[in-house]
């Protein structure tokens, strides 16, 4: 009689198989000395599809942590400001990326949920006013409910908005906005009322008072730095949650949905609920970004959730990088920095003023500026900044051979 060591023997002959290169029961992972000198040899789509797969990976992520960390300490008030404004936009640049990017939904109304987020967290943890409403509550209630409240607006309206794709999906998000601009001015104990505005939610996180100075040993940390630190950490949280939903079952999902709807549903992707996830989402990433763009600002206005806001943030998706976690913190980065760039050019350069003295001001020169790249990124480099670097990595990758 065959011995099961011999029936598994032959079965791995004509398999084709061996237990010594059984390398998905080991989970992707080979000794190190097949390994060096090719840290990109994976043995399975989980090692392929991780995070950080590859020693650069990990060595540059922690480089760029520890330096985001110690930016605010090095640099001045102002700085600290715009880059605490840079964390804010790719917060919210994340999310319509993962709505406009991944799931292929253009929309125009990404304001729109900024101002939900903004005025939740200015009713639930701002001070009551002589016409407006105010809780007082902690950051540790505030934040989360600036994400579920425009979240469920998202899940209302996306029923809407999976009936239409494209240019009529524009514009229909456009009229939300519209809408949106409107009900900010009549609702006086929200909002405050055009022109007048309100305050803000109070700095306050698990009881500690943001706005006092902290010293932690020779390190002080100022209130601006304290909500930067905030606003990073809620950037690493929302960025690693949203890069392992797009490398998941519901990112493949989305792309489906961008690239051939009708293709996609034939292959049994729920159209509805891919769409109506990906907007809800959206919001509420749009809704943190609200929140902390009402903490870091000190008063909000009707006013200020327009279409230039939702612009802005295309930009970022556009020039950072379409369907891009990493694309959308860079392209963040560009926009809030790029003007403070040119308005050091005033000193340069005679005929840009600060204010319209010259032939050009900063705004209009910044304008300028960010349609020239984005019909440049859009027409010759669809995946902005992060492609340039994609191909600028893979050549020196590849170098001294062409391929």
């Amino acid at each position: 009689m065959t011995s099961p060591d011999t029936l598994d023997a032959a079965s791995h002959r004509l398999t084709g198989s061996s237990k010594l290169l059984d390398f998905e029961s080991s989970r992707g992972t080979v000794s190190r000395g097949v390994r060096r000198g090719r840290p990109a040899l994976y043995t399975s789509y989980a090692a392929d599809q991780a995070l950080l797969n590859s020693p650069a990976k990990r060595w540059w992520t922690l480089g760029l942590v520890v330096l985001a960390v110690a930016a605010p300490f090095l640099v001045a008030a102002d700085l600290t400001y715009l880059l605490t404004l840079a964390v804010v936009y790719a917060i919210g640049g994340i999310g319509l990326n993962l709505l406009t990017g991944y799931a292929g939904q253009v929309s125009l109304g990404h304001a729109f949920f900024l101002g939900l987020g903004a005025y939740t967290a200015a009713v639930l943890g701002g001070a009551p006013g002589t016409t407006t409403w105010g809780l007082q509550l902690d950051l540790a209630i505030v934040l989360p409910a600036a994400a579920i409240i425009p979240g469920l607006i998202g899940l209302v309206v996306a029923p809407l908005a999976t009936r239409v794709r494209g240019l009529y999906l524009a514009v229909l998000t456009l009229g939300l906005l519209i809408l949106g601009e409107h009900l900010f001015k009549i609702l006086i104990p929200i909002t405050g009322g055009q022109g007048v505005g309100r305050g803000v939610a109070e700095r306050t996180l698990f009881g500690v008072d943001l706005t006092a100075t902290y010293a932690i040993g020779p390190l002080i940390i100022p209130p601006a730095v304290s909500l930067y630190l905030l606003s990073f950490v809620i950037l690493v949280l929302t960025g690693v949650a949203a890069r392992n939903l797009a490398r998941g079952r519901n990112g493949r999902a989305f792309a489906a949905v961008r690239d051939r709807d009708i293709a996609a549903e034939i292959m049994g992707v729920n159209l509805l609920r891919t769409k109506t996830l990906a907007f809800t989402l959206s919001s509420a990433y749009a809704g943190v970004a609200g929140a902390l763009f009402s903490i870091l600002i000190g008063r909000i206005a009707p006013e200020q959730w327009n279409l230039f806001l939702s612009i802005d943030f295309l930009a970022v998706i556009v020039i950072g990088g379409i369907a891009s976690i990493s694309g959308t913190i860079i392209g963040a980065c560009f926009v809030v920095l790029t003007p403070r760039l040119l308005e050091e050019l005033t000193h340069v350069v005679p005929w840009i003023s600060v204010s319209g003295g010259g032939v050009l001001n900063v705004f209009q020169l910044q304008t300028i500026v960010f349609g020239i790249l984005i019909i440049l990124f859009i027409t010759l480099e669809p995946r902005g900044l992060y492609g340039l670097w994609i191909r600028v990595r893979n050549y020196f990758k590849a170098w001294p051979f062409s391929y």
